[in-house]
């Protein structure tokens, strides 16, 4: 029987549901019985999974907005994925888990500052939470560019992984891990998912009973001798996605000696694996879409019907940010401040480790006069509520009206807000110009229109 490794790699992430006013995730009655998604898919999924112990044997990635809720309102579940992680790492010297960008912005689409900023929060939320640095860090929608893998090395990531279609070159060493040279110089490893067969269990998987014959078809087949084989999926696949998911995966973590392969995790496999081949990347693509990033652009055959309020809404947004960014820049270098240091150093504030008053003691402008401590705090903080309106979900569904687009609006209302407060000017008219020109064509109503209704009822819903 053939020796190979096979790592099971869930990506675990909601998007920011939170009302930006409230702090709380309005009611969503599809999620029924539950109050809102977050709830349902916990008990469906993260706590099933956390309790049977499998963050331990699995690679993962932990989205920040999904910690932070867990950490608040399932915290039993949140604790037993930080303790599995522990284990692990003292079991092997190496995490089995992986940082992410905090926001799930399609950072290929990102401004370069926009994405240093993105990388360093998920580093550091990553850190505050597991207690050390992590190795890898997952692209959300595995969206990739050569400028955001150097500032993943440069920011001291050494490895991501890709899915197949993403990469040129000969993948006969399985999923890797491959050498990326990038270039500006330096180098970055990353792991290839075979996307057919991570497919085959995402969207076919079979029942528990079957996966005997599942694993002979689809992992025997694939083993290579000392090859690592990677399936990588939806984390959510097992349990909410399919109801029998957690079964499943819990088959094939035992099914190692059965069917000859070692689990492993990719930081472990890359410490005793060196990449030994080189790859080159398919620029602006991502796992979830074949036509490049159109999706989160102008839309594709993916998403069906008018597409156009993806361009509009875009625009808009880019707008409403190039504005924010032009006034908290004026300010805080008025104050002596580095603005993007200071903005990305702010993670630390969010993650509640310092208060606003101590952070900036930290970075020297405690000798500021109150009033404009306070209004710097109000202008970072608008800065974090901007740049969750670029969450990747915002721009994925086929219609403007529906949440995930007006969740982004409504934290464009925060960010203007908390531009009013530090600073007394209205950005509201040019942003409702703008949305006005994005229009759902399902119903007819403008990103405008959204816009009115949030302002009038004060709230998200």
């Amino acid at each position: 029987m053939t020796h190979c490794y096979l790592s099971i790699h869930g990506h675990f992430y909601q998007p920011p549901r939170a009302d930006p006013f409230t702090g709380r995730i309005p009611r969503e009655p599809d999620a029924a019985p539950y109050a809102n998604w977050n709830e349902r898919i916990t008990a469906e999924c993260y706590a099933p999974l956390a309790e049977a112990g499998f963050f331990e044997r699995i690679s993962f990635n932990l989205g920040g907005t999904l910690a932070r809720w867990l950490d608040k309102n399932a915290h039993p579940v949140y604790e037993r994925i930080l303790t599995s992680e522990g284990a692990y790492y003292h079991t092997y010297g190496t995490t089995n888990g992986l940082a992410q960008p905090v926001h799930h912005t399609i950072l290929p689409l990102a401004r370069r500052r926009d994405k240093i900023c993105q990388v360093r929060w998920g580093i550091a939320s990553f850190t505050y939470r597991f207690g050390h640095l992590p190795e890898g860090m997952w692209l959300p929608e595995m969206a990739v560019d050569y400028e955001t893998l150097g500032i993943l090395t440069a920011e001291g990531i050494r490895f991501t992984i890709l899915s197949d279609e993403q990469v040129r070159g000969d993948l006969e060493a399985g999923a890797g891990p491959y050498r990326v040279r990038l270039p500006g110089g330096g180098e970055i490893a990353v792991f290839v998912r075979d996307r057919a067969l991570s497919n085959a269990l995402s969207f076919g998987m079979p029942d528990p009973g079957e996966m005997d014959d599942w694993l002979s078809d689809y992992v025997d087949r694939r083993c290579r001798k000392d090859g690592l084989v990677l399936i990588a999926t939806d984390g959510e696949t097992f349990g909410h996605h399919h109801r029998q998911g957690v079964e499943v995966l819990g088959r094939i973590l035992s099914a190692e000696e059965t069917h000859g392969y070692e689990l492993t995790a990719l930081g472990r496999h890359l410490r005793d694996h060196p990449p030994g081949v080189e790859v080159e990347v398919v620029e602006n693509t991502a796992w979830s879409c074949g036509h490049r990033l159109d999706r989160w652009i102008v839309g594709c055959d993916c998403t069906p019907g008018d597409s156009r309020w993806k361009g509009a809404l875009r625009r808009a947004l880019d707008n409403l940010a190039c504005d924010i960014d032009g006034i908290y820049i004026q300010e805080a270098r008025r104050m002596g401040a580095d603005p993007w240091a200071l903005r990305d150093a702010y993670i630390t504030v969010v993650l509640g480790q310092l208060d606003g008053p101590t952070f900036l003691a930290e970075h020297s402008l405690n000798g500021l006069l109150w009033p404009d401590q306070e209004r710097l705090l109000w202008l970072l903080e608008a800065q974090f509520y901007r740049q969750r309106m670029y969450a990747s979900c915002t721009f994925f569904f086929d219609d403007l009206d529906r949440h995930e687009p007006r969740y982004a609006i409504a934290n464009g209302i925060r960010a203007m807000a908390l531009i009013r407060y530090a600073t007394g000017d209205d950005l509201t008219v040019g942003f409702r110009r703008d949305l006005g020109m994005a229009v759902s064509g399902r119903t007819g109503r403008t990103g405008a229109a959204l816009l009115e209704e949030i302002l009038g009822k004060g709230r998200l819903w």
